[in-house]
């Protein structure tokens, strides 16, 4: 992996549009690929208080270890 993009998109098709548009260094074939980034909110009713207040200590937790 050389680098990667995040781009904020409507859809699937909309991020395979930027990708047709991204500069590429090299002229030879190459492979993206394109991956969706989940927020909690997109779990509806699956993410429960419980898991949301666990994954709210795991963050603390991970913060405190990089002080």
């Amino acid at each position: 992996m050389a680098g990667y993009m995040v781009w904020q998109v409507r859809s699937m098709e909309e991020a395979v549009e930027w990708v047709k548009r991204a500069p590429f260094p090299h002229e030879s074939e190459c492979k993206v690929g394109i991956r969706p980034v989940f927020e909690a909110e997109d779990f509806g009713a699956e993410l429960t208080p419980e898991m949301r207040e666990r994954g709210q200590r795991l963050r603390a937790q991970i913060g405190a270890k990089k002080q």
